[in-house]
């Protein structure tokens, strides 16, 4: 099921906030995560089962560390929990990745040829993944203690708004308001409008530039200017923003709506003036994670400097490797990896010296030759599209047709709206405004309506976009 889906928005949405608010509070965290299990078995009705057994798996592993007073066993249980979920995600999501490679090997060595798996990649198994290994580390570190009621670890691992693309939760994110979950007025109303917010952005403007992105990388290679191939990669770029953060604020806004304050997740990463400034403010959960429950634990910073340039590769490489079982994604991880230890060398304190308006040049420029590795299907698409950018290879003449005819006057007037919304800090700018409008009882009035307004107007024009029955699932569901 997906948010911006008539079936979620009429359907399940409003009989789930109805069943909220007319149960007892004793019982609403047990009515969410039966509510949860339903949204997932929505598209994955057999691994419901599979979701189940992971919750209770992590549940047992953590009493056990929590109970067991021997530190030789407690590390033992660590390792066999981190171990069970990687080796589940392993064989989901990268078994036919493996074979297949192995198979490559195989085949030029002379070797017969080895039977490739189908496996199916169970939605959002990344994520569920991340946060029973962060709950596991937590208990173990004592940050967290270990839920002795499994509805509650069941809860964290599947509350349906961060369960299909995050953000990437930990336990104390929701430990506060479990027992109870209450909602103001206020909180909700919050919720209210970052939810409309994040639905606009995903079928507004998404799924807008989505289509001259999607296009433009389908050409075959002799098809692909150079000005298609930037513009191509700019729309690709605005797509993948505003999808992914316009999920996440969704995501946010549906916590809000049943008392739970989910962490931010983007914060104008294309406002960034470095790569490291950039992964400061893209996809800051699954940034952070890394950080604390591999970086750290493999030295971080307090490591000689050669071991800390390895351990950001290794880092960026796992990174790119759990977006998916693809050369493509492991190139996109290294590629960042490079770029942060080239930061953190001469070049990074001649870059810190420059110019602002070139730190942020240098660093957009950057991330879209990054987004062609991410998203192309092969690494000899990504090649084409890189010479292409370059201006290498010189396309036959009149290509310019294959393309243009799909930017329209309403792909232009998104993306002369999307390049703002993503890079200036809007959203500051109007709670100044709200504050500002605060002193006098007319200006609260006017600010409030206009709101109100402009809320209701995107949420009818996204309403009115769904309602041609276009399809486009959010990117991150693939991963």
């Amino acid at each position: 099921m997906v948010f911006s889906s008539p079936v979620f928005l009429f359907f399940y949405l409003p009989c789930i906030l109805l069943l909220f608010f007319l149960a007892p509070h004793s019982i609403r965290t047990t009515l969410l995560f039966v509510a949860s299990l339903a949204f997932y078995a929505w598209g994955e009705t057999f691994y419901v089962f599979f979701l189940l057994a992971s919750i209770l798996m992590n549940w047992l592993l953590a009493l056990a560390i929590a109970r067991t007073g021997a530190e030789r066993r407690r590390r033992a249980l660590v390792a066999a929990a981190v171990v069970a979920n990687l080796s589940a995600l392993a064989y989901f999501k990268y078994a036919g990745f493996l074979v297949a490679n192995a198979d490559w090997v195989a085949t030029r060595l002379g070797l017969p040829a080895l039977p490739v798996p189908s496996t199916h990649l169970p939605i959002g198994i990344s994520f569920v993944t991340f946060e029973a290994i962060s709950y596991i580390v937590d208990v173990y570190r004592g940050t967290v203690i270990a839920r002795r009621n499994p509805i509650h670890v069941g809860f964290f691992m599947s509350f349906f708004p961060h369960l299909i693309a995050g953000p990437v939760l930990r336990f104390s994110n929701v430990a506060g308001p479990l027992h109870r979950p209450t909602v103001t007025l206020t909180l909700f109303e919050s919720g209210i409008r970052r939810f409309i917010v994040g639905l606009a952005k995903k079928v507004l403007v998404a799924n807008t530039v989505a289509r001259v992105a999607d296009e433009i990388f389908g050409l075959p290679a002799t098809s692909l200017s150079t000005g298609a191939a930037w513009f191509g990669v700019v729309c690709y770029a605005l797509q993948i923003y505003f999808d992914f953060s316009g999920y996440s604020d969704m995501a946010i806004g549906l916590g809000r709506m049943f008392g739970f304050e989910l962490p931010r997740n983007f914060n104008l990463p294309y406002a960034a003036t470095s790569i490291q400034d950039f992964w400061r403010r893209w996809h800051i959960t699954l940034s952070s994670w890394f950080r604390d429950y591999l970086y750290i634990p493999l030295g971080g910073n307090r490591t000689s400097p050669l071991r800390q340039y390895g351990n950001l590769i290794a880092v960026f490489l796992l990174c790119g490797l759990w977006h998916g079982a693809s050369w493509t994604f492991v190139a996109w991880g290294a590629f960042h990896g490079c770029f942060l230890v080239i930061e953190r060398l001469a070049p990074g304190r001649v870059l810190r010296s420059a110019w602002r308006p070139l730190q942020h040049a240098y660093a957009m420029v950057v991330v879209l030759l990054g987004w062609t590795l991410f998203r192309s299907e092969s690494m000899a698409q990504a090649w084409s599209f890189l010479r292409a950018m370059m201006g290498l290879d010189v396309a036959r003449p009149g290509v310019r047709d294959l393309w243009v005819n799909s930017v329209d006057p309403e792909v232009l007037l998104t993306l002369l709206c999307a390049i703002p919304l993503a890079t200036l800090p809007l959203a500051d700018w109007l709670e100044a405004l709200r504050a500002r409008a605060q002193s006098r009882s007319w200006q609260r009035t006017a600010y409030a309506f206009g709101e109100v307004a402009a809320q209701i107007a995107l949420f009818l024009a996204s309403a009115a976009y769904l309602a041609s029955g276009t399809h486009n699932p959010f990117i991150y569901f693939r991963f």
